[in-house]
C-alpha cells in the first residue's frame, strides 16, 4: 500500500497546507492570498448551528468551486437509486440473503459499478439512506465526483482503493471504511494491492452506506466511560495536495436522486491548503475495541456502534454502522451466539471477511443480508445445536469482520436486488430445523443447567 501521511483525530479542527505559507494566518479571507489562491468556505452545517455542530472548512484554492462546474446534462445511472425508489421489488416481507455480487465482465468505475439494493426514507427530505455494493475494475481517470445528497460511509471489502478528494489522499483497503461527507468532490483509483480475477486484472468490491441524514459521530460511550469502542485517535484526515492539471475531464453531480454531467478544462482537486471539521477520513475496523460480559449473557448489539448518524428522536438513529469484529466469547452459562429477536429496526448486514458465527453457512464475505423491521432472524439450525451443546470455555473469535447498515426506517429492496441471481431464495430453511424441544415435566425443569 502506497504511504500516505495523515492528521488523526475525529471532529477536530485541522489545518494543512501543501506550500508554506499558503494557509492565512490569524484570518480566513484575507484581501488577497498567498500564491493568487482563492479563498473558499465549504459549509457542511447552518451557519448559526450550536459551536459543537457546527461544520466548515475554509479552502484556498487554484480556482474557486464555480469554475470547477459549467452547463450540466442529465446522465443516467440506473443501478444506481435513492429513495424513496418508484420501481421498487414487488417481493413480500421477507427475511433476505444474496452471495457476493460478481464482478461485471465490462469495465466499471466507482459510479457505474455502483448497485444498490435499498433505499428507505426520502433523499429529498434529507432522511434515510440507501445500501448498496460497488464493483471497480477501471479507475477513474479523468473524471470527478461529488454527492450533493448524502454522505458516503464506504466499507471495503476486497481490494485497495485511492481516494483523492479536494482535501488530500485517503489509500484504504480491505477492513477500513472511508467516510466522504456530502459536497465534496473525489475521484476513486485502484490500488496496488488490489485483487484479480487470474487474468491479471486488477479489480475491487464493498459496501456503501448513503446516509442521508445528520452526519455520522461517534456514540456516546455512557457508563463505558472514556476508552474503548471506536478512539477519536484513530480517524485519519488527509494532509493537503493539489492537481494543478489543465486537462479536460468530467465532473458527475448527484442531486435530489438524480445524475448530472459537465465537461471543464482542469482539475477540481486544486485546494492548495485548508483548515476546518468538514472533511473526510478513514479508520481501520480492526482498531475497534470492543466491551462485552465478563460473567453471563450478552449486551445488545449496540455496543458494538462505530459510528451513529441521528435522527431527531433522541436515542434512534437515522443510521447505525454496526461491526462485529474479532473478540473473546467468555460468557459462563450464557447461549453466546446473537439471540434469536425482533427489531424495530431495519438491518443491512454484510460479511468483510472470514465467518460470521451466527451463520457460518451461506453467508460468504462479499454477501448481504436484510432483516427489515420486525421480521424474525438469528442464529441457524446449525449454530442453536452447537452453542447449545458447547462446553464453555474461552473461545476467540478470530479472522472476522462482518458489519450492519441499521435504520429506524424500512428498507425496500430494489428491483435489481430482487431480480439477481444471487439471491438465495431458500434462506429461510436455515432455521428449517430448529424443532420442538418443549418437555413440561418435572425432567424437562431439570434440562436447565444455567440456573444460578
Amino acid at each position: 500500500m502506497e504511504t500516505v501521511k495523515y492528521q488523526s483525530g475525529f471532529g477536530n479542527h485541522f489545518e494543512t497546507e501543501a506550500l508554506e505559507g499558503a494557509l492565512p494566518v490569524g484570518r480566513n479571507s484575507p484581501q488577497r492570498c498567498a500564491y493568487g489562491l482563492y479563498a473558499e468556505q465549504l459549509s457542511g452545517s447552518p451557519f448559526t448551528a450550536p459551536r459543537d455542530t457546527n461544520e466548515r472548512t475554509w479552502v484556498y484554492r487554484i480556482r474557486p468551486s464555480v469554475r470547477h462546474v459549467s452547463q450540466f446534462s442529465p446522465l443516467d445511472l440506473p443501478a444506481w437509486v435513492s429513495a424513496p425508489d418508484n420501481t421498487p421489488a414487488t417481493l413480500p416481507p421477507a427475511q433476505l440473503r444474496w452471495g457476493p455480487q460478481p464482478m461485471p465482465a465490462e469495465p466499471v468505475n466507482f459510479l457505474t459499478g455502483m448497485r444498490t439494493f435499498t433505499t428507505a426514507g426520502d433523499v429529498r427530505s434529507q432522511n434515510g439512506m440507501a445500501a448498496h455494493v460497488y464493483l471497480i475494475n477501471e479507475s477513474m481517470s479523468d473524471s470527478y465526483f461529488f454527492n450533493a445528497d448524502a454522505e458516503m460511509l464506504i466499507v471495503l471489502q476486497q481490494g485497495e482503493l485511492i481516494f483523492d478528494t479536494e482535501m488530500g489522499r485517503i489509500v484504504a483497503d480491505s477492513g477500513e471504511i472511508v467516510v466522504i461527507p456530502r459536497g465534496i468532490k473525489f475521484r476513486v483509483a485502484l490500488g496496488t494491492s488490489d485483487s484479480d480475477d487470474g487474468n491479471n486484472t486488477p479489480q475491487a468490491s464493498g459496501y456503501i452506506c448513503e446516509n442521508y441524514g445528520a452526519k455520522f459521530e461517534l456514540p456516546e460511550r455512557g457508563p463505558i466511560g472514556a476508552n474503548c469502542l471506536a478512539n477519536s485517535r484513530d480517524f485519519l484526515t488527509p494532509i493537503a495536495s493539489f492537481n494543478g492539471d489543465d486537462s479536460k475531464c468530467t465532473v458527475t453531480m448527484k442531486w435530489c436522486g438524480k445524475f448530472y454531467q459537465c465537461q471543464i478544462n482542469h482539475s477540481p482537486l486544486d485546494v492548495v491548503a485548508w483548515h476546518g471539521n468538514y472533511v473526510p477520513y478513514k479508520y481501520d475496523l480492526r482498531r475497534f475495541s470492543p466491551v462485552g460480559a465478563l460473567v453471563y449473557d450478552h449486551p445488545d448489539p449496540s455496543i458494538f456502534t462505530v459510528l451513529t448518524a441521528p435522527s431527531e428522536t433522541a436515542g434512534t438513529a437515522n443510521v447505525d454502522f454496526v461491526i462485529f469484529p474479532e473478540r473473546w466469547a467468555v460468557a459462563e452459562n450464557t447461549f453466546r451466539p446473537p439471540w434469536y429477536h425482533m427489531n424495530i429496526m431495519s438491518e443491512f448486514m454484510g460479511n468483510v471477511y472470514g465467518v460470521y458465527d451466527a451463520k457460518p453457512e451461506g453467508f460468504k464475505p462479499g454477501g448481504i443480508s436484510l432483516h427489515n423491521c420486525m421480521l424474525p432472524h438469528g442464529p441457524d439450525a446449525d449454530a442453536f445445536k452447537k452453542a447449545v451443546d458447547a462446553e464453555l470455555s474461552p473461545v476467540k473469535l478470530e479472522n472476522t469482520l462482518a458489519f450492519m447498515f441499521e435504520t429506524r426506517l424500512p428498507q425496500i429492496v430494489t428491483k435489481l436486488a430482487a431480480e439477481s441471481a444471487t439471491l438465495q431464495t431458500d434462506y429461510a430453511d436455515c432455521w428449517s430445523g430448529l424443532e420442538k424441544n418443549f418437555d413440561g415435566t418435572p425432567a424437562g425443569a431439570q434440562r436447565n443447567t444455567n440456573a444460578p
